[in-house]
């Protein structure tokens, strides 16, 4: 089923990276990316559903209760390409981490997610 852009980005920030249950971490990531979809973060490539979903429950699991604030309106130009931008912190607590995450859809899923971090507002 395919989704709007807005739609995709926010999902993936909320659902699948702010996500704590496995379960619904990978029903979402099944149904918003694409079988051959790509995670490219400055350390390192995952490819496929199964290496993403790996890689968003350890990120998950290394930083508990994270929650992610996105600071602008999404992005996107010709349908196929979007840009989010957000901060990651605990509740009450200051920005741990900001970023921009650029993303390619194909057919109405997420085929490629490309990870910046940003120096956090000052």
């Amino acid at each position: 089923m395919p989704h709007s852009i807005p739609t995709l980005l926010t999902r993936n920030l909320h659902e699948v990276f702010g996500q704590d249950d496995p379960g619904r971490r990978r029903a979402t990531i099944d149904e918003i990316f694409t079988e051959d979809a790509v995670f490219h973060e400055p350390e390192a490539v995952h490819r496929g559903r199964d290496e993403i979903a790996q890689i968003a429950g350890e990120i998950r699991a290394a930083q508990p209760g994270l929650q992610y604030t996105i600071l602008r309106p999404v992005e996107e130009m010709h349908g196929t390409v979007g840009r989010i931008q957000w901060v990651a912190g605990r509740p009450g607590e200051a920005p741990a981490h900001a970023g921009t995450d650029v993303m390619l859809i194909r057919d109405g899923r997420i085929a490629a997610i490309y990870l910046f971090f940003d120096p956090l507002p000052g």
